[in-house]
């Protein structure tokens, strides 16, 4: 989806408390019920926590925050930050940039569902 199309890396983190997603609860909501009293079941549906994420293989990693958010102490969260950009580019660094690249293509290539349409339907599969 368009979320994941902002997020392309060797490697994808999240904050523990944010979320991903090309719409928000609300907007969900207001389209399929149009009102935003359900923004809590929109949000539910979407699976859009660090966590629905990192179960569904579409982040390679959570980042912890800093007690009460990271907007409650945004240099400590820098620091966090700093250190993990820090660990994560010395982990890919020795990699070959072509085995990098290889690696991001398989890795995007295999996120998804999909089926196929069994040879005894009848039904052509689009291309």
């Amino acid at each position: 989806g368009g979320a994941i199309g902002i997020g392309l890396g060797d490697k994808v983190y999240m904050l523990e408390n944010t979320w991903y997603s090309v719409i928000s609860p609300e907007s969900c909501s207001s389209i399929l019920w149009r009102s935003w009293d359900y923004k809590e079941k929109a949000a539910e549906a979407l699976k859009l926590t660090a966590k629905d994420m990192l179960s569904f293989g579409l982040i390679d990693g959570i980042i912890e925050e800093p007690l009460g958010g990271a907007h409650s102490d945004p240099e400590a969260m820098a620091e966090i930050l700093k250190k993990h950009i820090s660990e994560t580019l010395d982990s890919l660094t020795p990699i070959p940039a072509d085995e990098l690249v290889t690696n991001r293509i398989n890795k995007y290539s295999s996120m998804g569902v999909y089926d196929t349409v069994p040879e005894d339907t009848g039904v052509e599969e689009s291309a």
